[in-house]
């Protein structure tokens, strides 16, 4: 297949939230209350809510930015790209990169929402609603066929969160963006009957659990001291481990309908995952009391679990291992892992180089994403438009070049530096 008639719709991209998201979705008596973006002296932008500040970290909106300026320290709104923040342009960049379609994980809030957690379950319940109606009518809705609507939980009541997931559903909302251990976040594990009402809306509703790396806001680190590159390179073990806590739990075998996405955790380890899980299913089965039904436990990840890569070429070659069903391709937009605005080039030359059929190609790059999250984009945009080839002619005017944008040069030692503080003080809270 030729890069130009692939078809690319990426179950992973993030917004940048944009200030005035909560004006036309929160009731007026919380608007004084709400989160509000605070420009600050240095020129940085924060989010404030109550006694939390949260910056928005360079990695985060890196997309075409020179690597020079990538980093984790805060920045302002006119530092990054407008797509990162402002849906027309998105949907420009998009466009720019081939893109038709995209599913949007949230920033400020976190993966899992904890920060509207507050002793007011009226006003939590209403910063979730207020946010999830904002991202469906309004960035959804701006562009249909553009966006996969993805909604926020109510992390901290389960039977409120069920209410949340069939109350989206009926906007066309069938994702549900989830902790990957809320014991960590300090709420029930996966283990206990507290999320029985969850997972039955999920089912009834056809929801996706996409359960983002990162979002039990721990990561992986070995030291304090380590580099950032050690953190980097395990982000995607704490979905490892969400993978084994939910295959060998009871809900899979209670909640059979149950699905579940495992965002931006790369695909390249999961054929030794399963190799791993039957062994140890036959030599431990008989003391462990597990039971899948005659079936083993890979075939059960089958079933149940959607992975995704951005351009793993690991995965690609052994994607019959993994499954070809379970595989959807990411872009990470506008993150530092982001190929964009050239995931055509790199992503069809991962699949020239491994002689990927048409048919594979077209069920890693846009089929599984529409069959997993009952989607379907063909009911705005015509198929012959919606190819690489037909949105890039669509922007080819847009500007794409790489662009220095940080307000100042920063060294890289006291970015390094500036990280180390940064993990002292996680690991300081953490304890």
């Amino acid at each position: 297949m030729h890069r130009d008639d692939m078809i690319l719709i990426s179950v992973d991209d993030h917004i940048i939230e944009p200030p005035d998201m909560f004006v036309n979705h929160l009731p007026e008596k919380y608007q004084k209350d709400a989160p509000q973006l605070v420009h600050q002296d240095d020129g940085t932008d924060v989010w404030k809510f109550r006694d939390t500040v949260i910056p928005n970290a360079a990695l985060n909106a890196v997309a075409g930015r020179p690597k020079e300026e990538y980093g984790m320290e805060p920045q302002g709104l006119d530092e990054i790209r407008p797509g990162c923040y402002d849906v027309h342009e998105r949907v420009k960049d998009m466009n720019a990169g081939g893109m038709l379609a995209s599913m949007n994980f949230p920033s400020f809030p976190g993966f899992a929402a904890r920060l509207f957690a507050t002793e007011d379950p009226d006003f939590s319940l209403s910063l979730v609603r207020a946010y999830n109606d904002w991202h469906i009518d309004e960035w959804c809705g701006a562009y249909p066929g553009r966006f996969i609507p993805m909604a926020l939980p109510v992390i901290w009541d389960a039977e409120a969160c069920a209410d949340e997931v069939r109350r989206v559903a009926k906007k066309g909302c069938h994702s549900l963006t989830f902790s990957e251990n809320p014991a960590a976040l300090g709420y029930p594990s996966f283990h206990d009957e507290y999320w029985n009402p969850l997972w039955k809306a999920l089912c009834d509703t056809n929801t996706v659990l996409s359960v983002h790396i990162g979002s039990s806001g721990r990561l992986t680190i070995p030291a304090v001291d380590s580099p950032p590159d050690v953190m980097i390179t395990l982000q995607p073990m704490n979905i490892v481990s969400a993978a084994a806590d939910l295959l060998w739990s009871r809900v899979i075998k209670e909640f059979p309908d149950i699905r579940i996405a495992l965002s931006e955790g790369g695909t390249g380890w999961i054929p030794y995952f399963l190799e791993r899980v039957d062994r140890t299913f036959e030599m431990h089965a008989t003391w462990t009391l597990q039971d899948f039904g005659g079936k083993l436990p890979s075939e059960v990840f089958r079933e149940h679990f959607l992975t995704c890569f951005i351009s793993d070429s690991l995965g690609v070659k052994l994607r019959h291992e993994i499954g070809i069903d379970n595989i959807c391709w990411e872009a990470d937009y506008p993150h530092s892992d982001s190929m964009w605005p050239g995931a055509p080039e790199e992503l069809g030359g991962v699949m020239e180089r491994f002689q990927v059929p048409d048919s594979d190609i077209d069920k890693m790059t846009y089929q599984n994403a529409m069959r997993w999250y009952s989607f379907d984009p063909f009911a705005h945009v015509p198929k012959e438009q919606a190819t690489v080839g037909a949105l890039r002619r669509a922007a080819k005017d847009h500007d794409v070049s790489v662009q220095s944008r940080s307000h100042r040069v920063i060294d890289p030692s006291e970015k390094l530096e500036g990280y180390r503080q940064r993990a002292r003080r996680a690991v300081a809270a953490a304890r």
